[in-house]
């Protein structure tokens, strides 16, 4: 073999393992290539996962701000209906109470009024002697019915008229010297109790007042809330 053959046949042999070379280049570029991609695929769907899950999570917690902000705003808007309720309610007792002060003005109607509550006082003890409180400033009045009394309550149970005191020394509170004031006050009226005090009925005007006020609350209130309904009351209440 000479020269000229020797060197064909190292050309063929280097072109050989040129190209199994770069075919395997080929093959480790392309291999490489996969494993990257699929490496680029996990991370990025795990970073998909991750901002998913992070979503989820800032927004459950965005809804559970959101019922407790609304719950919040919810009870705050119920205490004030409420409050505002019960202010109107106790308006509506305070005007009644005023109402009830100026009874005592009309002399002769509020003698009328006091003779039935006396009657009706006597009704309810049934007893053969009582005991009679009043304000010192209607001793006088109730002094004047006080006959006239004795004989409707035993002219409607057909008895023996009942044995009436009035107490001379302890008298109930005087009408209020003020609206505002903080005194012990009475609005008129009388409480009688048998004589050995066990049992006793105020019946003062006040007293009837709390008594009525109390049966008759479900209602007001109801009328209160009907109130507050209205469209031009809701501004007060924003």
């Amino acid at each position: 073999m000479n020269d000229a053959d020797v060197s064909k046949q190292i050309q063929q042999m280097v072109r050989f393992i040129r190209q199994e070379a770069e075919e395997k280049a080929n093959e480790i570029s392309v291999s490489a290539e996969e494993e990257f991609n699929i490496e680029k695929l996990q991370l990025l769907e795990d970073e998909k996962r991750k901002i998913k899950q992070d979503f989820e999570r800032k927004t459950k917690q965005l809804e559970v701000k959101r019922k407790i902000e609304y719950s919040m705003q919810l009870n705050a808007s119920r205490l004030k209906v409420l409050q505002a309720q019960d202010d109107l309610v106790n308006a509506m007792k305070d005007a009644a109470i005023k109402k009830l002060q100026q009874v005592s003005n009309n002399k002769k109607d509020y003698k009328t009024l006091l003779k039935h509550l006396v009657v009706e006082s006597l009704i309810r003890l049934r007893e053969p002697a009582v005991l009679l409180r009043c304000r010192e400033a209607d001793r006088k009045i109730v002094e004047s019915v006080i006959d006239e009394a004795k004989r409707d309550f035993a002219a409607k149970f057909k008895v023996q008229a009942p044995d009436v005191t009035i107490d001379s020394n302890v008298y109930l509170p005087p009408p209020p010297s003020s609206p505002d004031s903080p005194e012990p006050y009475c609005s008129g009226g009388v409480v009688m109790a048998s004589k050995d005090g066990k049992i006793v009925c105020e019946n003062t005007l006040d007293a009837r007042l709390d008594v009525i006020f109390r049966k008759k609350l479900p209602e007001v209130t109801m009328a209160a809330e009907t109130y507050l309904r209205l469209p031009w009351q809701q501004k007060y209440l924003s």
